[in-house]
């Protein structure tokens, strides 16, 4: 028997049975759906509706549910559209009609809602641990290279010198603020729309606020009507992984550019790389590249529900069935990908010779103009004369070093003799000491603030 069927004589199209039931993904709710059955029997107990010994037997049978889904022994049947009807249908043949009491005053609309908010609850903790890993992986490969020098590039052209520890933290922080983001969609999740019933609220006298915490929401809903179609929380977390998933990107496109022969600032490890079926000397970055390529779909489905979203009136619609595979498909595609990234990065090798081989004085031009500006004259015009030596350097097929003291004192008679000290690598990096800097007394501070986060 469905849940609805007393209003139609004859039985749904088979045709639309197979577009509108949604047992084939969201089945994997259950735990959820189980728990808040089980909250919602003791609430409806408390309220009246059961009584003590019915209420046991219920929550007896829906634990009974829950241990043969735990068991992969549950079978699905006919007619079991949602995961909802699923359950209900079993915990009925489990112990009778009283089953059938346990949906008084509730509706699939505050039900669903109830048991996706608690489903995205439980993901954004899985995700959070896994940043938590690969913040963990970037942070051991930074404090090995605190001292190791490297290019800096700004439109991907050369620009100037810093530590590779400096790069590596970079993405730390971006993932920082991706923790920072699942949190606060974790507050604006952690809200019960159970008691909301279809739309209207329920009439039965439910502590709707003992129910919540009882489901360990933080709240419940003040307004039915927004309660059964808010999908605010689904799109947030949509965000949040497009987003982390797009500093992954990035992330990704350092490495495939880093780890091609003609850089050669790092190395994969063989188990991250694969080879080309026809070319014996490939070492293809592919894990970068499907990290790269995986944006691509978190956005997609970002879009895609925000596009179902925009066009709904109040309150539930059939539409929102469609927020689940994509949260669903965006939450795989992320616990899958953020263990392999963070291999990657646990096992990446970084080549400091190659990296110092990298680097050309005329990424020293910066340091240049800060030893006028120090002499006296105003940076914009420091900057022109530097850009003149430069220019001059080219002319001649030199390094800016290798420029006479009489060439330089001919673009200003500011230059001296100690004007070849601004030519070092370390001490440009080493001169870069403000909070945040690339210098290795900076880096030590943000890496020391990193371990703080982690508590480590």
């Amino acid at each position: 028997m469905t849940l609805w069927g007393g209003r139609f004589s004859e039985p749904t199209d088979e045709q639309l049975r197979a577009l509108n039931d949604s047992i084939g993904f969201d089945r994997r709710m259950y735990r959820q759906d189980i728990a808040g059955s089980i909250a919602y029997a003791r609430a409806i107990a408390l309220a009246g509706v059961l009584t003590p010994d019915e209420a046991d037997t219920i929550i007896a049978g829906l634990r009974q549910v829950l241990a043969e889904f735990e068991a992969g022994a549950f079978e699905l049947k006919p007619g079991d559209e949602d995961i909802h009807t699923a359950v209900e249908r079993r915990l009925t043949e489990l112990v009778g009609a009283v089953g059938g009491k346990l949906h008084t005053g509730r509706s699939r609309n505050d039900q669903v809602g109830t048991d996706f908010r608690l489903w995205v609850l439980d993901a954004i903790s899985v995700v959070d641990r896994l940043l938590n890993d690969l913040q963990g992986a970037l942070l051991g490969q930074a404090e090995q290279h605190i001292e190791t020098l490297m290019p800096g590039y700004t439109h991907l052209q050369p620009a100037q010198p810093i530590t590779a520890a400096h790069w590596l933290m970079s993405f730390f922080w971006m993932l920082a603020r991706d923790r920072e983001r699942l949190a606060d969609v974790r507050r604006r999740t952690s809200v019960s729309p159970l008691g909301s019933g279809a739309l209207a609220g329920t009439p039965f006298p439910i502590d709707r606020d003992a129910l919540a915490e009882a489901l360990g929401f933080h709240s419940c809903s003040q307004n039915s009507l927004d309660a059964v179609s808010d999908r605010d929380f689904a799109a947030e977390f949509l965000f949040a992984l497009a987003l982390l998933g797009t500093h992954l990107s990035r992330l990704a496109e350092d490495i495939i550019l880093y780890s091609n022969p003609r850089l050669g600032f790092i190395t994969l490890d063989d188990r991250y790389s694969t080879g080309s079926s026809l070319m014996p000397q490939k070492r293809n970055p592919d894990p970068a590249e499907l990290a790269r390529g995986k944006a691509g779909r978190l956005i997609g489905n970002l879009t895609g529900l925000l596009v179902t979203l925009k066009g709904l009136p109040s309150t539930y619609n059939k539409d929102l069935q469609e927020d689940k595979e994509a949260v669903f498909d965006s939450f795989d595609t992320m616990t899958t990908l953020l263990p392999v990234i963070t291999a990657v990065v646990h096992t990446l090798s970084l080549n400091p010779n190659a990296m110092r081989a990298a680097l050309t004085e005329d990424m020293l031009a910066t340091d240049l103009a800060d030893y006028l500006v120090k002499k006296g004259l105003p940076f914009r015009q420091a900057h022109h004369v530097v850009g003149q030596a430069v220019s001059e350097a080219a002319r001649q097929n030199v390094p800016l070093s290798r420029l006479s003291l009489e060439v330089l004192h001919g673009l200003s008679p500011l230059f001296e003799v100690e004007v070849t000290e601004v030519f070092d690598f370390a001490a440009s990096v080493a001169r870069r000491a403000a909070p945040g800097g690339t210098a290795p007394a900076a880096v030590r501070q943000q890496i020391e603030a990193a371990k703080q986060m982690l508590g480590v």
